[in-house]
């Protein structure tokens, strides 16, 4: 996606700039089709009060105040609305990054300088961010709104972050479990596992699911039976069982400060599915505790 803006506006004045996708969506889309003849099978606009099939050139927006209640909203009434950033990227502030909580980031983009024109004050803006420790908030428009954007620096290009409003970010508070008591073991244990699976970067994870999609589409498309689904876990792929890591954590680490690991008190996890097989209970081993699921 590419959009003009004439200018960046900032201190050094303004920059011409176009915006680009930083990213780029991969994943393979299917299309509804007719199993009988493989005709595409495409979405028709129907009116609901009428059943009559309508043309774009019928088609409006409205907005719905409540039930059986709508209100029409012309294009020419939305285009009437104030947007003094229509046409430019405005930078109103400068915070420091560590202050930007991650979460209000969204979609990301390219800042391309455009033309000789911007590549001087292009560079002189993305020389001081990266010498600073400051990122700029911007306010630009996109899609018909007015968005809130931070500018940053990714090698010698300016990226822009659109950033979510505040009310647009939930209070977290109602979804916390409920308080919980933990020992200073599990928490050491827990540390020693983030240990035991730290990695320098992620650059190494792939898509598998997309790679065995990729897989069935070409052996369809060139007659061969699909090969089988392979469905082992190999690696750093395999699912741990956090619990049970924890426990085995916390044992090893009092056994390493030659305390005895019979105290542990990590729970277990409850069992996802009811076996019908009986076992022999365990025997109680004196001074455990009895654990709880």
């Amino acid at each position: 996606m590419t959009c003009e803006y004439s200018p960046v506006s900032s201190v050094n004045g303004t920059i011409p700039i176009r915006l680009q996708a930083a990213t780029e969506d991969h994943s393979i889309r299917f299309r509804r089709i007719h199993l009988e003849d493989m005709g595409r099978v495409r979405n028709r606009t129907v009116c609901e009060l009428d059943g009559e099939e309508v043309t774009s050139a019928e088609i409006g927006k409205g907005y719905e105040v409540e039930k059986d209640n709508v209100v029409p909203i012309s294009d020419e009434e939305l285009a009437e609305m104030p947007l003094p950033t229509a046409k430019a990227i405005d930078v109103v502030a400068f915070v420091d990054r560590d202050s930007i909580d991650p979460i209000r980031l969204g979609a990301t983009y390219y800042l391309e300088a455009a033309g000789e024109v911007a590549a001087k004050p292009y560079t002189l803006l993305r020389k001081a961010l990266e010498r600073s420790s400051k990122a700029a908030v911007a306010k630009y428009a996109l899609r018909g709104r007015e968005r809130l954007g931070l500018l940053s620096v990714k090698d010698n290009a300016m990226v822009l972050h659109q950033m979510h409003w505040p009310d647009e970010v939930r209070d977290p508070a109602e979804l916390a479990p409920a308080p919980v008591e933990l020992d200073e073991g599990e928490i050491e244990g827990a540390l020693a596992l983030m240990d035991t699976m730290a990695l320098d970067d992620v650059s190494g994870f792939r898509d598998t699911y997309m790679d065995a999609l990729e897989e069935l589409i070409e052996a369809k498309a060139e007659g061969k039976t699909p090969a089988a689904t392979k469905t082992e876990r190999k690696g750093s792929g395999q699912v741990v069982d956090l619990m049970s890591a924890l426990e085995q954590s916390v044992r090893k680490a009092k056994e390493s400060r030659g305390e005895s690991g019979e105290d542990a008190t990590v729970h277990d996890m409850p069992s996802r599915k009811k076996t019908t097989s009986k076992k022999t209970p365990a025997k109680k081993t004196a001074g455990r505790k009895p654990r709880t699921a």
